[in-house]
């Protein structure tokens, strides 16, 4: 064991090399437009609409995943270095503890998917990340969530996967289609997906002269709608020409476009011709973008809408 000496010199420059990676951290992630706080549990409990914990015993656990607290998120970076001067004593206790070879009792956590969230012990994840540990012992209580969070969340992301957790919660399709993602990046998406659901159910329902439950009507939604457009917006290829949106994005947009074309041309509009002169019209590439617009404001050419159903 080290002197006392010794060990409160190792935890002070241990400190000091802690807080100059936060700083160097903050300006990066600003640069780069990344996270760099810590995830707050109420906030994200609140987001996902989450239950109470269940525990789950004593467990090793990855310190890459710990990336949120409960009371201490603005004390640590996502990281879980320092960020803030006032976290020095304490931080510099627990450093001196770790190189005298003294054992200190398991942290406590919450896990809401792969994230967990530190109830007790911030200082002893901070230090433990700092010394180059990958694991920690923790006593772990889960709580179970619809949609399943990442490490790498982004806290401005949180609306919409609040969003999609009312929208599973309503529906029930993560249970009766477990394989379809349903991932969206439009703010109001859900509630759009939500509305055509139950313009289904409603048509089912005079159809079938039967009332649908929300469920059964969510899962024909999405066999008998859903699914068909969404191969199709695989098949097609339009993906590529709006990188970093899904197929559900897509298939809201072009449920618009469509309903635009309809009105425009008086007339049900092929699917195939929607992809095409919504691609034509709003791709994200800056090529087909300069190429659509010397079309339409030079050449004058419209869309080649003429195959018509």
């Amino acid at each position: 064991m080290e002197d006392n000496a010794n060990t409160f010199f190792r935890a002070r420059v241990a400190f000091g090399r802690a807080r100059a990676k936060s700083v160097l951290g903050r300006l990066w992630a600003t640069i780069h437009r990344r996270p760099h706080e810590l995830l707050a549990y109420d906030e994200v409990r609140e987001h996902l609409h989450v239950g109470g914990p269940v525990y789950r015993g004593l467990q090793t656990v990855p310190i890459s995943q710990i990336v949120g607290s409960v009371n201490r998120y603005r004390d640590f970076d996502r990281a879980f270095l320092p960020a803030q001067a006032r976290t020095e004593g304490r931080w510099e206790a627990i450093g001196r503890a770790h190189f005298g070879n003294i054992n200190l009792p398991p942290v406590k956590l919450y896990k809401i998917g792969d994230v967990y969230f530190v109830v007790d012990g911030n200082h002893r994840v901070s230090v433990a990340r700092e010394m180059g540990q990958e694991f920690i012992d923790a006593e772990v209580q889960e709580v179970r969530t619809r949609v399943p969070i990442t490490p790498d969340l982004d806290p401005r992301d949180l609306e919409i996967i609040g969003e999609k957790a009312e929208f599973l919660a309503e529906t029930r399709l993560d249970e009766t289609h477990p394989k379809v993602t349903f991932d969206l990046t439009i703010p109001g998406g859900y509630g759009l997906l939500l509305e055509h659901i139950r313009v289904h159910k409603y048509l089912q329902g005079v159809e079938w002269s039967r009332e649908f439950s929300m469920e059964e009507a969510a899962a024909q939604w999405c066999d008998q709608v859903y699914l068909p457009m969404v191969r199709a917006i695989h098949k097609s290829g339009i993906l590529r020409d709006f990188p970093n949106h899904t197929e559900g994005d897509l298939y809201i947009w072009l449920i618009e476009h469509q309903y635009y074309l309809k009105e425009r041309y008086g007339s049900s509009v092929n699917f195939q011709d929607v992809m095409h002169s919504y691609s034509s019209q709003f791709s994200g590439l800056t090529f087909k973008k300069l190429r659509n617009w010397i079309n339409k404001h030079i050449l004058r050419i419209e869309p080649d809408l003429s195959r018509l159903d």
